[in-house]
């Protein structure tokens, strides 16, 4: 894994998080506690800074990345999935944000909204809570029931669960 300063700015890791070998945090990035960035993903806080809230996970081959005057924010209990970007947008508590999907600078996407697998979220998108959001452009199609509102949080518990047997793992190699 590279964890690297960048501007003698290092990446801080909350208790308890897991970063996969592969996995590439670069300056100024903050992961919650028991956050989880997987592996191949990319996250790299060069011109600004990026925040994973606690319990949050960023799935394989994932990319945070961000703007000169925009951070990249994710918010606690949300799951990126795989291959997904995130570039200086807000994600906000509970949400799932689909694998390959896309969401671009300014944009927020409302607590525990579903963000659909391959969905272009287009610059200064503000996405209301509790939407289902599909497409490319992407557009908020309906709101969540309060099940599917839970489905990001409940996404983020299931890998805060795998992320402690990799630790285990790692802590006692056999």
């Amino acid at each position: 894994m590279a964890i690297e300063p960048f501007d003698n700015i290092e990446p801080t890791l909350g208790e308890g998080a897991f970063v996969a070998d592969s996995a590439d945090l670069i300056g100024r990035v903050t992961l919650g506690k028991q956050a989880s960035i997987w592996y191949n993903a990319t996250l790299r806080g060069d011109i600004n800074e990026i925040i994973i809230g606690d319990y949050s996970n960023v799935q394989d081959n994932a990319v945070l990345h961000l703007s000169d005057d925009l951070p990249c924010v994710i918010g606690n209990h949300v799951t990126v999935g795989h291959s997904a970007i995130v570039h200086a947008a807000t994600v906000e508590d509970g949400v799932l944000v689909g694998m390959g999907s896309i969401i671009l600078d300014g944009s927020v996407i409302g607590e525990n909204s579903i963000v659909g697998a391959g969905a272009l979220v287009t610059g200064n998108t503000i996405v209301p809570p509790n939407s289902l959001v599909l497409g490319s452009p992407a557009k908020v199609v309906r709101t969540l029931t309060p099940e599917e509102q839970r489905a990001g949080r409940d996404l983020a518990e299931k890998y805060v669960a795998q992320s402690r047997k990799f630790l285990a793992r790692d802590a006692n190699p056999s």
